[in-house]
């Protein structure tokens, strides 16, 4: 990575005193940590398998975060890797969103905790007819550290990969394995996570035990950064690392996002990268499971494609990924959308690479899903679209803006008010 894209990513904020211990190895002031080695998981195929194998390696602490716990063939897959766990001595963590895994029957997180798993439930459901913000402030990370060996870090929730029976596809996901020093301050987060969860539930299920050992991971050749959205001291990080990759890129930006509707400031930027000659494109749903925040997305279309932007809609099965790559080194896998429900609201985890190999691999994945499963929409069709088309997509737009506004996350003064 070239020296001014370092500085893409924001200085590492030091958490409260006493809260938890130091990595061994400490993050660069660009937010790097260098001898890592960082795997590319694509779709469930590749990381369940990957999970239950670290899971039952484990020898102390299982730390698991995921916004969608679902009860099917997968779900009971890692449940059953999780209780191997609690026998042979492991603490095991799980902490589910209460929203994401409502449906989530009481009967499994009984089973669960009989069996020793230490289980969390963040912000229970609220109703969705209120609109008090704590409904919108979700965990939508999806974070899975064994000992302080190796941690998972993407946008894969533990559901079955496929929709229905019938798909012919899995959803297209990505999720990262990540081992080296960058594992400590994955851990760490996880472990402050569980912490404020459990002091919001009078201090019961707190993490007990001691540190781990230091990993045996004998190093890698690669730099990372572990970056999280809260709404305390990272309000801005994943967002500001986008656009400051963004701003600085001289040549390529694939951008890979199942919610796409980006606010002024990352709409500007794009557009500007494609002003300046950088190719940037965008792989987007083609079929959709949220309607609403579908049709608002291609309110903007036009503005992109004017520019220069390239947009394809992936159609083969459901396009759940929130990848990026820029300038064929920067890459970014985790589980932030790129609207303002993960960039203002959520509680969301990244990992950003910086690593020709890795890029070029997750650069192959993204290239292939366009030009065998994407449908490129250009400017002369997108012009013939129906007027009613048109009118039902700003209309989305502008329902969402006003969803948003309502609940007290409008921006001002290029902040958001009431975060």
């Amino acid at each position: 990575m070239t020296g001014t894209l370092r500085s893409s990513l924001p200085k590492k904020r030091p958490g409260p005193p006493g809260s938890c211990r130091r990595p061994v190895r400490l993050a660069d002031r660009s937010g790097f940590v260098s001898d890592n080695q960082v795997l590319l998981l694509q779709n469930g195929s590749d990381y369940f398998p990957a999970i239950e194998a670290a899971c039952d390696r484990a020898r102390h602490e299982i730390f698991l975060e995921t916004y969608i716990y679902q009860d099917d063939a997968t779900g009971e897959r890692i449940a059953q890797a999780l209780r191997r766990a609690v026998l042979r001595g492991v603490k095991v963590y799980m902490l589910i969103d209460g929203y994401g895994s409502k449906d989530l029957p009481r009967s499994i997180l009984d089973r669960l905790r009989t069996d020793g798993v230490n289980v969390r439930i963040y912000r229970p459901q609220i109703s969705p007819w209120t609109l008090r913000r704590k409904r919108l402030r979700r965990m939508h990370r999806k974070v899975v550290v064994v000992d302080r060996e190796i941690a998972f870090v993407g946008g894969i929730n533990i559901i079955a990969d496929r929709i229905t029976r019938g798909d012919s596809l899995p959803r297209l996901d990505y999720a990262v394995a990540v081992e080296g020093p960058l594992v400590d301050e994955i851990r760490l987060s996880a472990r402050r996570l569980w912490a404020t969860v459990a002091w919001n539930t009078l201090r019961k299920g707190t993490a007990r035990g001691g540190t781990p050992p230091v990993s045996t991971f004998p190093g890698g050749s690669m730099k990372a950064a572990f970056l999280v959205r809260d709404n305390f001291r990272h309000r801005r990080d994943i967002e500001a690392a986008y656009l400051g990759a963004i701003r600085q890129a001289e040549s390529e930006i694939i951008l890979a996002n199942a919610y796409f509707l980006p606010g002024r400031n990352f709409r500007h930027a794009l557009i500007a990268a494609a002003g300046r000659g950088v190719r940037v494109v965008l792989l987007l749903q083609g079929r959709f499971d949220h309607r609403l925040q579908h049709y608002a997305s291609q309110a903007l279309f036009g503005n992109f494609l004017a520019a220069g932007v390239e947009i394809y809609q992936y159609h083969q099965s459901f396009l759940h990924a929130k990848v990026a790559v820029i300038d064929g080194h920067w890459a970014t896998v985790g589980s932030s959308n790129i609207d303002p429900f993960s960039l203002l609201l959520a509680r969301e985890a990244n990992v950003v690479i910086d690593d020709k190999t890795f890029a070029a691999t997750l650069t192959e994945s993204l290239k292939m899903s366009m030009e065998t499963d994407g449908r490129r929409i250009l400017m002369d069709n997108w012009k013939q679209q129906p007027a009613g088309f048109r009118f039902i997509s700003w209309l989305s737009y502008g329902l969402l803006r006003l969803m948003m506004g309502i609940s007290g996350y409008v921006r001002e003064n290029g902040r958001a008010k009431n975060e």
